[in-house]
């Protein structure tokens, strides 16, 4: 399980998908302007978000 924590503060978290309960995955999502995000997505295909932040900054994905 990808766990996301705070650099500043070290608050962390662990996220898993509600519609089938597996742990999300860290993934870097490439947009059209060659920039990248990093997104939290479910392997089994029901989407991804944003990872989380804190702290006003995404938080760095440890896992």
């Amino acid at each position: 399980m990808a766990t996301y924590e705070c650099s500043k503060c070290g608050m962390a978290v662990n996220a898993s998908c509600a519609k089938c309960d597996a742990p999300l995955v860290n993934e870097m999502l490439k947009l059209d302007n060659g920039s990248e995000v990093q997104v939290s997505k479910c392997p089994n295909g029901h989407g991804k978000i944003k990872s989380p932040t804190c702290c006003g900054s995404d938080m760095n994905c440890k896992g």
